[in-house]
């Protein structure tokens, strides 16, 4: 009984704990989804105006978790999605991407073809370039692998 005596008397030390409990559930269980490191942040945030006796009692400090959690999560919602969204680098996925081979047959959005490894490769025009046809003969680099499908821009 004396551990719930002791956060009966030190509500900051629990909201620091579970602060921290929280934050380790989210890094390794949920993987920085959100929800749970925004109530990770207003529990610190509300343990540090406890600890300094800004927000007493369990009603105050209740009210300062669930308020201060709405507003970390309208303030960074957006700019968390956009750091996962970002990509992480260049596709290595595949060791072909980067290579730069001839086009058997004139290469459009809708379709064509390469030759790779003396292998005849279906292929299109990768959408994020400004070219309408790639002719055939002419040099293109792969920039994606979609299956067995090879997306190219021009050299």
């Amino acid at each position: 009984m004396e551990f719930l005596d002791y956060f009966t008397d030190h509500h900051d030390q629990l909201l620091y704990l579970l602060a921290g409990i929280s934050l380790v559930i989210e890094l390794t269980v949920l993987g920085m989804s959100g929800p749970l490191l925004f109530f990770a942040i207003a529990c610190f945030i509300t343990a540090i105006l406890s600890g300094y006796g800004v927000v007493t009692g369990w009603e105050n400090e209740v009210l300062s978790v669930g308020v201060l959690t709405g507003i970390i999560t309208l303030l960074l919602w957006k700019p968390l999605k956009q750091f996962q969204n970002s990509g992480g680098g260049p596709d290595t996925s595949s060791d072909m991407i980067g290579q730069k081979v001839p086009s058997t047959t004139d290469i459009t959005a809708t379709g064509g073809s390469i030759r790779y490894s003396g292998i005849n490769w279906n292929a299109r025009l990768d959408t994020e370039h400004n070219s309408a046809i790639i002719e055939a003969g002419a040099l293109c680099e792969i920039t994606k692998v979609d299956g067995n499908l090879m997306v190219v821009k021009p050299c």
